[in-house]
């Protein structure tokens, strides 16, 4: 998700659809957050790692 997220960025910054820059930001953040708690050992939706 986090690599998802930055290849978005990186193609709304190229292109310049902003929709595409929110986009990728909000999978970024996302993806880290999901990232934290796998970390953690707190599972998330039933798995323990993404």
């Amino acid at each position: 998700m986090i690599v998802l997220g930055v290849i978005l960025l990186v193609i709304g910054l190229v292109a310049g659809i902003s929709v595409l820059w929110t986009i990728g930001i909000i999978l970024v953040a996302i993806g880290l957050v999901l990232w934290a708690l796998g970390a953690t050992g707190r599972a998330v939706g039933g798995r323990r790692h993404y």
